[in-house]
């Protein structure tokens, strides 16, 4: 990953960078080869249905924690490092969806999601694919929807629930599922609620009354 999607990349002095010509990029930096690697985690997760005893379900589980931690490495490797590139921000925010979207689905396929709380999963993948569309459009005119305090309470509370449900069974003595759908249910609420001022935000710029222009991602 190169950056967090829609955040500029800054000079040691704090300062925007100018971007990266296209034809300079070179792929294999750093931020870029651990995005790569964390897209990896995607065949793991898919194996849960056969690992779905408790040593499966930690491995798994601790394989998820992990790709979340590097989610925020890289991206501040790359933003540090002046190491941004095109290919990193596609990159980015496509893994940050693809892990959570498989996990999701696959804990629903399990049942460790229940059926009525599919409604969840829905809003949670339907809202990031509709807001990194709304981003790509932003984006293109000139308006960086940059993340917010709403949207990362979203992202984080939405990691600890996914990794409680894989975990699943009880761990370090605290009921890993409970809490897992009590998180769940916590993100899908910041989740509409992050959304919808997201869109507010950008029609608000679009008709010039004034707006930030920032995004809650």
């Amino acid at each position: 990953m190169a950056t967090s999607a829609g955040e500029p990349a800054l000079t040691p002095r704090g300062e925007i960078a100018p971007p990266v010509p296209i034809g300079a990029e070179h792929f294999w930096n750093l931020p870029n080869t651990i995005t790569v690697l964390r897209i990896g985690v995607v065949p793991v997760l898919l194996a849960l249905p056969l690992m779905r005893d408790k040593i499966g379900s930690q491995i798994i589980a601790w394989a998820f924690i992990v790709a979340a931690v590097t989610d925020v490495i890289d991206g501040w490797l790359a933003r540090r490092g002046q190491q941004v590139t095109h290919i990193g921000k596609l990159l980015d925010p496509l893994a940050d969806k693809l892990i959570v979207a498989t996990a999701l689905i696959v804990l629903l396929a399990m049942g460790r999601i229940p059926g009525w709380a599919a409604w969840m999963v829905v809003v949670i993948v339907g809202r990031e694919l509709a807001v990194t569309g709304l981003r790509g459009i932003a984006s293109a005119g000139g308006h960086v929807m940059a993340a917010s305090w709403l949207g990362k309470g979203k992202t984080l509370s939405q990691n600890v629930a996914i990794g409680a449900l894989i975990f699943h069974y009880p761990t370090l003595g605290l009921p890993a599922h409970g809490i897992g759908m009590t998180l769940l249910a916590a993100s899908t609420a910041l989740t509409l609620w992050s959304g919808t001022l997201y869109f507010q935000d950008y029609f608000r710029v679009r008709a010039g009354n004034g707006g930030s222009g920032e995004g809650k991602t």
